[in-house]
């Protein structure tokens, strides 16, 4: 489908850390360098208290536009797992037995993005759903993190609900200075095409959007623990050069600035769905 929900929700991701896996297996787990579709939906059912092998269908029919405000840095940490464990707690292995004791020590290598921000759409033609999502956002019945557990959000993550949201995603103030260098575009990943962005046509742009850039294996099917799954959907990229006014720095500045606009542009309604 092409057609976009009218209504939505507008999200902000930030914090020291975050991290997006989609090839995590073993004893590597990398990180996408936006929020995945996965994360998202295992974040919004967190939220709502659903169990791992609860249906993801209703989620999953959410599309999901990302704004790229701070692309954040890669950082590699080290870690050690299961080491000390007695015979019967530690790590098992394939065949489902445990490892030996004095062997089960495990060697894992996981990346995270240090100070990144990301601000998102979620839309859908579902208005009770996206109400659920709000209300979940704002009182959730399991902690929210930034796709691990060890990755807290640094603040509230629902910004508003209402209208237009791909307008508003254009429009909210970006947690970034200006560069120096000159104006750099802003990246936009989505799971529809983006050529429908309510940008300033005389504005340059280096792509359409309106055709995917490949495939990421990020749609969640199942979160149970021991039958996850997950299957490919198209990804699309679109590049867009932002006016120098949409940079409001970090810090108190921005962040005065982020709820002036969420003053201005949502009612108490909309911000709190209530």
């Amino acid at each position: 489908m092409t057609d976009r929900p009218s209504r939505g929700l507008l999200l902000r991701l930030a914090g020291p850390l975050q991290s997006w896996g989609t090839h995590s297996k073993y004893g590597r787990r990398g990180t996408a360098r936006f929020p995945t579709r996965s994360g998202i939906v295992g974040m919004l059912a967190a939220g709502l208290g659903r169990v791992r092998q609860a249906s993801l269908d209703d989620l999953t029919e959410l599309s999901m536009t990302v704004r790229v405000d701070r692309p954040g840095v890669v950082l590699s940490d080290f870690h050690t797992v299961g080491g000390g464990l007695p015979a019967d707690e530690t790590v098992i292995t394939v065949d489902g037995k445990h490892r030996p004791e004095g062997k089960g020590t495990l060697v894992s290598r996981r990346q995270y993005l240090a100070d990144a921000a990301f601000t998102l759409a979620l839309t859908s033609d579902d208005e009770a759903l996206l109400h659920a999502c709000a209300a979940a956002l704002l009182n959730p019945y399991w902690p929210l993190f930034l796709g691990r557990r060890s990755c807290p959000p640094e603040g509230p993550i629902l910004l508003g609900y209402g209208e237009d949201p791909l307008r508003h995603l254009i429009q909210l103030p970006l947690a970034a200075k200006r560069p120096r260098s000159g104006r750099q575009p802003i990246e936009f990943y989505g799971d529809r095409p983006l050529g429908a962005l309510p940008v300033n046509w005389d504005a340059p742009d280096n792509s359409d959007g309106d055709h995917h850039s490949g495939e990421v294996t990020d749609e969640p099917m199942s979160f149970a623990p021991l039958a996850r799954q997950y299957r490919p959907r198209p990804l699309y990229r679109r590049a867009v050069h932002l006016p120098d006014a949409a940079y409001t720095g970090f810090g108190t500045g921005y962040l005065a600035t982020l709820q002036n606009y969420i003053d201005t542009h949502f009612t108490t309604a909309e911000r709190s769905t209530r």
